[in-house]
């Protein structure tokens, strides 16, 4: 199991040309390294920039209901595969499926780590991403229609019979691949006699029963790990926990965070997007990114909508002090600088402050770095308000990372919430009396945002939270809690395209340093 804390893989300040990787820091030990001049480069590997990821989710739409906004919901996506010689992809999908759900890997940490993975051809390696993601999005469904042909499942030597079986019946439901391309690409791949005659069996009786297969299926409920389910069922009621489910079987839009918010409205023609109401545009699919016009020049960065909320709620932040802890790659952080604050970002991750580096290099714009431990950290003054983006376990992603919810578990959840309270506490030591604490986490988990929050308010009395009023939130009402903190869930906006999962608390130092 990957013991390296996630951190949060919505806030995305820029993109590489080959695709797309996930946040993956946290504190790890890093020792802090002290301040920088303002834009001078971390040491470490040559930056990489960050990438705009091809996750391919398909299948059934969230159904609105009377709380969510909008009223358009678009058609399932049903990709049609084209048919060329993909078998080195199959087989690397097949792997990686294995590595994912049975050894709780990150998706990405798998397909990088694979030799295979550089060898394939761009368009095959898109296809890989795209059978993985269908795979991993509907795989309670696959699972569950294996389980009604095959009485025993592959064991030993012949165990790898069921990674080809679940992304055969991936293409078969979901993909729209042609049934003979697939059973014959099957039972091609599986050795011996009595394996391949059972692949084909199965693969033929799912081919002509599709229809009824999935019309049997409650696909919610079944792609949903049964601790997850129940977490968020708890949390948000079984109608929510369906909503959220559904919208996680969905190819999710790409949205960007404009340099000058008075030209949004100009680069959401330009790109032929639409304006979101919190001032985000929403370009639909996944593109090249650095090809879309004013990557280069630096007009934008890519950045979830739910991402961008943090710093909404700083307020007016032109001239003050801000430390952003987990900052790389730095999606926040240029938010920070196009606002007109002084920024000091902190990351433990060396590689990762390069890309946050390579981001302030295109847009222009300079900041304090460190290599640093957050839990460890301490700044040669006190800041104004400190933005913490804690590691977290990323549940509210999985529209994005549909790894997430086959690769976590309640220990994984457990051993975060102790991080986070550390991080809280040392975030808190970093703040002038009257100044602000912003926590935020890309978590659904309870344990990991107002749990987190309620137990840090016990422990010290010279901290209170915030509310957050509506009309700091354009379009975002739905997303205030009761407490007056923020909670956007993957099923809001469903005519819009929906948006990632995040939980932000507002604190405020009422006491003496």
């Amino acid at each position: 199991m990957n013991t390296s804390p996630p951190s949060n893989p919505s806030d995305r300040g820029g993109a590489r040309p080959d695709g797309d990787t996930p946040r993956g820091d946290g504190p790890r030990g890093d020792k802090p390294r002290g301040d920088r001049p303002r834009g001078d480069k971390p040491r470490g590997d040559k930056p990489r920039g960050d990438k705009s990821r091809g996750d391919k989710p398909k299948g059934d739409q969230p159904r609105p209901d009377k709380t969510m906004i909008g009223k358009r919901v678009d058609k399932p996506l049903i990709r049609k595969q084209v048919e060329t010689d993909q078998s080195g992809a199959r087989r690397l999908a097949q792997r990686a499926v294995f590595l994912v759900v049975d050894r709780h890997l990150p998706l990405e940490e798998t397909l990088i780590d694979s030799p295979d993975w550089l060898k394939l051809a761009p368009r095959d390696r898109a296809f890989a991403r795209l059978l993985l993601a269908t795979v991993l999005r509907r795989l309670g469904q696959i699972d569950d229609i294996i389980k009604q042909f095959v009485q025993r499942p592959p064991e030993g030597k012949d165990a790898y019979v069921l990674q080809i079986l679940r992304v055969a019946i991936a293409q078969l439901l979901f993909l729209e691949t042609p049934p003979h391309a697939a059973v014959d690409q099957a039972t091609t791949m599986t050795s011996g006699p009595g394996m391949k005659a059972m692949v084909n069996a199965v693969l033929r009786k799912v081919s002509t029963q599709r229809h009824a297969l999935l019309k049997a299926q409650d696909s919610a409920r079944l792609n949903v790990p049964d601790w997850l389910w129940r977490s968020w069922v708890e949390a948000y009621g079984e109608n929510d926990t369906r909503l959220i489910a559904q919208a996680h079987t969905y190819e999710p839009p790409m949205d960007l965070t404009v340099r000058d918010p008075a030209s949004a409205a100009v680069w959401a023609e330009r790109l032929k997007g639409r304006l979101l109401p919190n001032g985000s545009i929403r370009v639909g699919k996944p593109r090249r990114v650095p090809t879309m016009e004013g990557f280069a020049q630096g007009a934008w960065w890519v950045q979830d909508a739910a991402a961008t909320l943090p710093v909404k709620l700083l307020g007016d932040v032109k001239g003050k002090q801000i430390i952003d802890l987990a900052a790389a790659p730095g999606g926040k952080t240029l938010q920070l600088i196009a606002g007109g604050a002084q920024v000091t970002a902190v990351d433990q991750s060396r590689e990762r402050l390069e890309r946050l580096f390579e981001n302030l290099e295109r847009m222009n714009f300079s900041a304090d770095t460190d290599v640093a431990d957050a839990r460890h950290y301490r700044p040669k003054s006190l800041a104004d308000a400190v933005l913490l983006d804690t590691p977290c376990s990323a549940t509210g992603t999985a529209r994005r990372h549909p790894d997430v919810v086959w690769n976590k578990t309640p220990a994984t959840v457990a051993s975060l919430t102790v991080m986070q309270d550390a991080l809280l506490k040392s975030a808190a030591a970093m703040v002038k009396p009257g100044g602000l604490l912003i926590y935020a986490c890309c978590s659904l988990q309870p344990e990991e945002g107002p749990h987190r929050i309620d137990a840090f308010l016990r422990r010290h009395k010279s901290w209170s939270r915030q509310p957050v009023r509506g009309v700091e939130v354009p379009g975002g009402s739905l997303f205030i809690t009761a407490d007056g903190d923020l909670r956007t869930l993957p099923c809001h906006w469903p005519g819009d395209g929906g948006i990632d999962g995040f939980y932000i608390a507002r604190l405020v130092h009422t006491g003496p340093a």
